[in-house]
């Protein structure tokens, strides 16, 4: 079953109910699923392979699979645009195994009640325990319960996209060759 970070309204856990089968047949799993307002309403829904990771194509099989079904089961009345993507390098944290395999980056970690006087919490991942979220604080670890957890995110650090780059290209999704040689204006000698 979901929990409040991969789906908070009920629309959003009704969508995630419909979409998640879907989404695990195809090898992957479902991050978070919003459906957000606006003009023309936006359902959002961040998909990665179990191993991590998410290519644009792959994007798109999801989205034409899950389009197919939600027309069938219809639980938006409205117009809607259907956006699938990756969690993106400052992605939120929205399994408990998230806080583990992020273990050592920074992240901010929101609870639904106050806990020791506040709500907001900033520092670095340190792993889990049982059905607790580690964070070191500058005061200290602090151990979060993962149900109190209603919002949790990676915080974009220059550590986090060097690492994050050299995980891609590690797995060879990166092609150095690919990318033209950049021109900078001056260079050339007159």
């Amino acid at each position: 079953m979901s929990n409040d970070l991969i789906a908070k309204a009920a629309i959003d856990r009704r969508m995630a109910e419909i979409i998640t089968p879907v989404i695990e047949d195809m090898g992957f799993e479902l991050v978070r699923v919003r459906l957000m307002g606006g003009k023309t309403a936006t359902l959002q829904i961040m998909a990665e392979r179990p191993t991590g990771g998410i290519e644009v194509d792959e994007c798109a099989n999801i989205s034409n699979a899950v389009s197919a079904v939600l027309d069938v089961e219809d639980p938006i009345t409205d117009a809607y645009t259907l956006e699938v993507s990756s969690p993106g390098i400052d992605r939120p944290l929205t399994r408990l195994k998230d806080f583990d395999e992020f273990e050592g980056y920074e992240a901010k970690l929101e609870t639904a009640e106050l806990i020791d006087g506040r709500k907001r919490f900033k520092g670095v991942l340190a792993g889990t325990e049982e059905d607790e979220v580690l964070i070191n604080l500058e005061e200290g670890t602090v151990g979060l319960k993962f149900d109190w957890l209603v919002d949790a995110k990676l915080v974009l650090t220059d550590e986090l996209i060097k690492d994050m780059l050299k995980a891609r290209k590690d797995a060879g999704l990166i092609d150095e060759d690919s990318f033209d040689e950049i021109e900078t204006e001056g260079s050339e000698e007159d």
